[in-house]
């Protein structure tokens, strides 16, 4: 692993907004923002296809068992592909057929590899969070192979989808030196934070760098073995949560990050949760669901880098 000074990177902010956040301001006087972030992973993950010691099992149905595989594993190498070839075109037409946008955290390998999604991303208007050159670890990379991982990622996006990311997010979170060199790069937002349901803004170096945070609560995460089994238990588990914001809402809105996976929530069972969870909120008045890159710019234009909660 490699060695980072332990305090290095961003420093702690135990206080945030506090007791009084702002009134965000959503669009049409929405009590509640939602993002569904839609997290492409799959063939960007570890494999020794690729070099890498053992096959990545995470977020799949072996995730945790003791199987004794050391190099590839055929099973989870599978289960992966079950994502690209058949969850993620399920979660799109979900999408697709109520007419709402999601954010598209994809990692440049995967669509290098996936030319039909990336061709799709390209057509509905997805924003692009990106997820890191490969499904990796940042906190494993060196300064300078992290930095050329970033680089790598914005030239292949560039490529694929036709645009460079709007956004960043890591695998977990990132290394102590990720959010300067995102802001070196010029990445305009990043979500390597779970810390608020609001967006803010984070003094890196003499500059200042929004952050839009993100969520492993109200994620299909789960769904792994031995956590949420059903349809239902992952219906009730967003629409609590939506719920709840929404009655905060009439004075104080929020945001809920809502994240996928194809590889989970796309199996027929699962995704039925998701299709109940999003007529749910299509009931309700005065909610915007929106692209993550839309809320980053509401965020700059309402509340400005000199704004300070």
């Amino acid at each position: 692993m490699i060695d980072h000074p332990s305090n290095a990177g961003p420093q702690r902010d135990f206080v945030g907004y506090g007791e009084s956040p702002p009134h965000p301001r959503w669009p049409g006087e929405a009590r509640i923002a939602v993002n569904f972030a839609l997290n492409i992973e799959e063939g960007s993950e570890y494999s020794p296809l690729d070099g890498d010691p053992k096959t990545d099992t995470a977020l799949t149905e072996g995730e945790g068992m003791d199987t004794g595989i050391g190099g590839r594993d055929l099973a989870a190498e599978s289960m992966y592909e079950y994502g690209s070839r058949v969850g993620v075109w399920r979660i799109t037409r979900l999408f697709e057929e109520r007419k709402l946008p999601f954010t598209a955290f994809a990692c440049a390998v995967a669509l290098e590899r996936h030319e039909g999604l990336a061709a799709r991303l390209r057509e509905n208007g997805a924003d692009i969070c990106c997820h890191g050159h490969r499904w990796e670890k940042h906190w494993l990379l060196s300064r300078e192979e992290e930095r050329n991982h970033i680089r790598l990622a914005v030239e292949s996006l560039k490529r694929t989808v036709g645009r460079a990311p709007e956004g960043w997010c890591c695998r977990y979170g990132p290394s102590v030196n990720t959010r300067e060199l995102l802001v070196e790069e010029g990445i305009s937002y990043d979500s390597d934070a779970y810390n608020d349901e609001l967006p803010y803004w984070a003094k890196v170096g003499e500059r200042l760098q929004l952050i839009v945070p993100y969520s492993l609560v109200t994620n299909d995460c789960k769904l792994v073995p031995r956590g949420i089994q059903t349809a239902d238990e992952f219906f009730a588990l967003l629409a609590d949560a939506f719920d709840q914001l929404y009655e905060e809402g009439e004075t104080a809105p929020k945001l809920l990050n809502i994240g996928l996976h194809p590889r989970m929530v796309g199996h027929p069972g699962r995704a039925r949760g998701l299709a109940r969870f999003l007529d749910h909120i299509r009931k309700h008045e005065r909610v915007w669901v929106a692209r993550r890159a839309d809320i980053a710019a509401h965020w700059r234009r309402h509340f400005p880098p000199e704004f300070n909660g």
